[in-house]
């Protein structure tokens, strides 16, 4: 990084919509992608004479997000964050301030690395800004349009402890909390479309000091990638300012993906430039002990408790490369489909391999997969009916077609397992097509194995099966 050794702090604010019908104060319509300024009323819009009233399915989700990170839930109350911007047309949002529902909790990250969480509060969502001209940036646009759907959409903003130490830590944590929002059915979690968002406060200081540097505020995060590059720059600008006998200026900062930089946005606002105060329309949130128990009883298995039974299903251990399989797995929530096939006899790492490649790359129709079509066909390829080739091509047709019965299938692609006799012969054929590698393989070279299985599934426009090619050259080996 620098002659000096530095570290990196960082606190990671995630907002996140809840997968609610309606807002959170009033009745209009929570949806993306509607025409603008179709879905207000009102009391999102902040007319006079309206009044608020809680939604009581946003509370429930959030105490969902509450018990999946390990919180506290809480007696809460609602207040006004005052300030004058057009993204609400009642110039302040309501949100919880000193009193948030959710509040001392932990993530764990794959690697086992737990991030505390300070609070994760409910909120109002703000309407979406967009200025017209000139790159679309605030300070340089010819005017602004502003669209009131999202504003009084449920958020629940998640804000961590300044635990994490790298961009990668950062891109971990916020993939994780990803899939928990998603298992616990409070968010949809699409970065893309705004369902969560992520502002990221970095700061540096010498490595092995305690006290923390000067922070700052990266806004416009709408991708993990976004993220880590994010990051990764911002504290190297502020590492270069240090080393230059600069400092670094508390503010909120924008990233700009295409320059792949943060530009200064504004100084960095403190608590009491919003001037809380309680919200005069909204009594305090109490949920009692009943709720709370109706909460947990109702949650899943989360993440983590998912990859974990698939390890378990791999005898315990998983391999790197299985690892990386059973994240991909889990993310696309195939997790199940996995597990039944490996519950009705199929092998564990067949399932999982298949499940992480050529069923997620069909994840849509996946879904519609039945857990007995995976089965019966892993069946036929472990048992030798089918080559792994065959199976793939199989799995393919069944994911196109929504399931179906795979003997049937492969019968009708014209796929037959080959008799041994027939097997030997070719395997004698390409034997006697490559001398010179053949007395390398009987002198011991393995890595040969590839090119003599690939010349007989040539031969046999991949009917032959992978396993018994390589049984019958080991026999012909110990013979030769």
């Amino acid at each position: 990084m620098s002659e000096r050794e530095w570290e990196m702090v960082i606190g990671l604010e995630v907002h996140c919509e809840l997968a609610t019908a309606t807002k959170l104060f009033c009745g209009c319509r929570n949806a993306f992608g509607d025409e603008p300024n179709v879905n207000i009323c009102p009391v999102c819009l902040g007319l006079p004479g309206s009044l608020p009233v809680l939604n009581a399915q946003a509370v429930e989700l959030a105490m969902r997000i509450g018990t999946a990170l390990h919180c506290e839930i809480r007696p809460s109350t609602f207040a006004r964050k005052n300030y004058f911007y057009p993204d609400q047309a009642k110039d302040y949002q309501i949100s919880q301030y000193d009193k948030p529902i959710n509040t001392g909790g932990w993530l764990e990250l794959p690697d086992g690395f737990r991030v505390g969480v300070t609070r994760a509060h409910m909120e109002e969502d703000t309407g979406k800004l967009t200025h017209v001209g000139a790159g679309g940036r605030i300070n340089s646009a010819h005017h602004a349009l502003v669209d009131y759907n999202r504003s009084g959409v449920p958020l629940v903003e998640i804000v961590s402890e300044p635990d994490i130490r790298s961009a990668a830590q950062a891109r971990a944590y916020a993939a994780e909390l990803r899939g928990i929002l998603v298992a616990t059915g409070a968010s949809d979690g699409r970065m893309e479309e705004g369902s969560m968002r992520v502002d990221a406060n970095v700061s540096v200081r010498p490595a092995g000091t305690e006290a923390f540097g000067t922070r700052c505020e990266i806004k416009n995060l709408n991708s993990l990638r976004s993220l880590g590059r994010g990051i990764d720059y911002e504290a190297a600008r502020q590492i270069t300012l240090l080393e230059s006998g600069e400092t670094v200026a508390q503010e909120t900062r924008h990233w700009d993906e295409s320059a792949g930089r943060t530009e200064s946005m504004r100084s960095k606002e403190e608590a009491n430039d919003y001037r809380y105060f309680p919200e005069p329309d909204l009594v305090p949130l109490v949920p009692d002990a009943a709720w709370q128990a109706r909460v947990r009883a109702a949650m899943g298995p989360m993440p983590a408790d998912r990859r974990a039974a698939l390890v378990t299903a791999l005898g315990g251990t998983a391999t790197e490369s299985e690892g990386d399989q059973i994240r991909a797995v889990v993310d696309l929530g195939l997790d199940a489909l996995v597990t039944a096939a490996v519950d009705g006899g199929a092998p564990a790492a067949l399932a999982l391999a298949r499940a992480a490649n050529e069923v997620a790359a069909q994840s849509a129709a996946g879904q519609l997969l039945s857990a007995d079509s995976f089965g019966a066909l892993l069946a036929l390829e472990s048992g030798g009916q089918l080559s792994a080739t065959q199976s793939k091509a199989v799995l393919g047709a069944l994911l196109e077609r929504g399931g179906g019965d795979p003997a049937a299938l492969a019968t009708e692609m014209g796929f037959e397992a080959l008799g041994a006799d027939t097997l030997a012969g070719v395997v004698a054929e390409v034997i006697a097509a490559h001398p010179d590698e053949w007395m390398r393989y009987v002198a011991g070279d393995d890595k040969l194995t590839g090119l003599f299985t690939g010349a007989v599934m040539k031969a046999t426009s991949g009917q032959a099966n992978g396993k018994e090619v390589a049984a019958e050259l080991r026999r012909l080996r110990g013979s030769a």
